[in-house]
């Protein structure tokens, strides 16, 4: 979902902020061919896991391996066109660890989330666009921690089903972005009001970006 919603065009530059094993990076990179993709990853295992699906698949990808904390050179150097990143979503003096350890690097929180937010907007070429997805709970956290210099943010929650709370949400930005914010209608993920047995049930827009490679709009 987090990659569908990035608005890239052929030829343009691309970072994933902790790529785990580079799912996000080479959805996006299969949806828009000729892009020129980076990422970041603190796992060492994760990030050979990451050259390995981006080869099988066909995606150029430089996965990179360091911490978001102290950005290696090779990316501190660069700016992208797009920049997006799923961050870890639990703060650790309120929740419980994961007992798998590779899990737990994904999942709590080791930088916090300013840094998180503060390293991707650095990242961001002028007019760059940021997206990322979250826990709708933390929606306040990421936006008193995400820097003034991205502007024109738009929020998009992600409903489990019609008539429910979001439990996610999409949040994009833009380097030097003036326009208003925005909080867009949510998108519903499921039909119907509850789960009807072991089979797919996404909505239409859903079925299309997680099964045949549709990019996600935003609402106009």
């Amino acid at each position: 979902m987090m990659a569908a919603a990035v608005p890239a065009r052929t030829g343009q530059s691309g970072l994933e902020l902790g790529c785990g094993v580079g799912v996000a990076s080479l959805a996006l990179g299969l949806r828009v061919p000729g892009l020129d993709l980076a990422a970041l990853e603190i796992q060492p295992a994760l990030a050979r896991l990451a050259r390995e699906n981006a080869a099988r698949n066909g995606v150029t990808l430089d996965v990179v391996e360091g911490d978001v904390a102290r950005m290696p050179a090779a990316l501190r150097a660069r700016r992208f066109d797009h920049v997006l990143l799923n961050p870890p979503w639990f703060e650790r003096n309120a929740s419980v660890p994961a007992a798998d350890p590779s899990r737990e690097t994904g999942l709590g929180e080791g930088a916090p989330l300013d840094v998180w937010l503060t390293q991707a907007a650095k990242r961001l070429a002028p007019r760059g666009v940021l997206t990322l997805i979250h826990r709708a709970e933390r929606v306040p956290d990421i936006l008193r921690a995400l820097p003034a210099t991205v502007g024109a943010l738009e929020l998009l929650p992600l409903l489990p089903r019609a008539g429910r709370e979001a439990r996610l949400v999409l949040l994009r930005g833009r380097a030097g972005g003036r326009a208003p914010f925005r909080l867009h209608a949510g998108l519903v993920l499921h039909e119907g009001a509850q789960h009807p047995g072991d089979r797919e049930h996404y909505t239409p827009a859903v079925h299309a970006v997680l099964r045949e490679g549709a990019a996600l709009d935003f609402p106009a």
